[in-house]
């Protein structure tokens, strides 16, 4: 009687079982030496292992868009060309000399208000009755000058007694400047008083003087 062939039909069966276990466990081998990516919040880690650390997620997160906010606008100074709203009060010294045809007067004040640096009022003129006024002048000191000349319709009146008030009114024309006001145009409204300490031809005398000046000083 011939042996029978089953242990070799084992040896194949166990030989064939050896070998998936061997691909199993090269398999989880490979599947843990793999690198993968994982994600928490904006912390991203890179390991080796089959999967994620706990918190981590292989889902790489979604950004939120970024609020932005709205720049809150900043106060600007006003441009050092364009138009400037000059309005101010001056007062100071009027120094008088009385001629047989007129007044010579000369003016020295400081201002306060809306003058943009312009702080500074001098000035000379001359008064013929209350016919008219002429008078030129300035504002601010250097480098930055304002030049004006008041029209022949301007006018200082009053009694032309000693003690009485003189009242100046008028309009001025801007005939430019220094610094930042070469070039310089537009308008002013000027008016102001002081008491006339004097009538005696040849006399001289001071006096104290307030005025107002206002307009649109046009610069370049």
């Amino acid at each position: 009687m011939k042996p029978t062939s089953k242990p070799l039909l084992i040896k194949a069966i166990v030989l064939v079982t050896a070998l998936g276990v061997l691909t199993a466990n090269s398999n989880i081998a490979s599947a843990a030496t793999k690198t993968i990516t994982c994600y928490k919040g904006t912390t991203v880690k890179k390991v080796k292992t089959a999967k994620c650390p706990t918190g981590y997620s292989t889902k790489k997160p979604v950004a939120k868009p970024v609020a932005t906010k709205t720049a809150t606008p900043v106060a600007t100074k006003p441009a050092a060309s364009g138009a400037i709203a000059l309005s101010g009060t001056y007062k100071g010294v009027v120094t008088g000399t009385v001629t047989a045809s007129d007044l010579q007067v000369s003016v020295d004040g400081d201002g306060t208000g809306n003058v943009f640096g312009l702080t500074q009022l001098t000035g000379t003129g001359s008064a013929a009755g209350c016919d008219s006024f002429s008078d030129s002048a300035t504002l601010g000191s250097a480098p930055n000058v304002l030049k004006f000349e008041l029209k022949s319709t301007s006018k200082a009146c009053g009694d032309a007694g000693a003690g009485d008030k003189m009242v100046l009114t008028g309009d001025a024309i801007i005939s430019g400047g220094t610094g930042k006001y070469v070039g310089a145009t537009g308008t002013l409204k000027v008016s102001g008083s002081f008491v006339l300490k004097s009538v005696t031809e040849g006399s001289t005398f001071k006096s104290d003087f307030t005025a107002t000046i206002s307009g649109t000083i046009n610069t370049k």
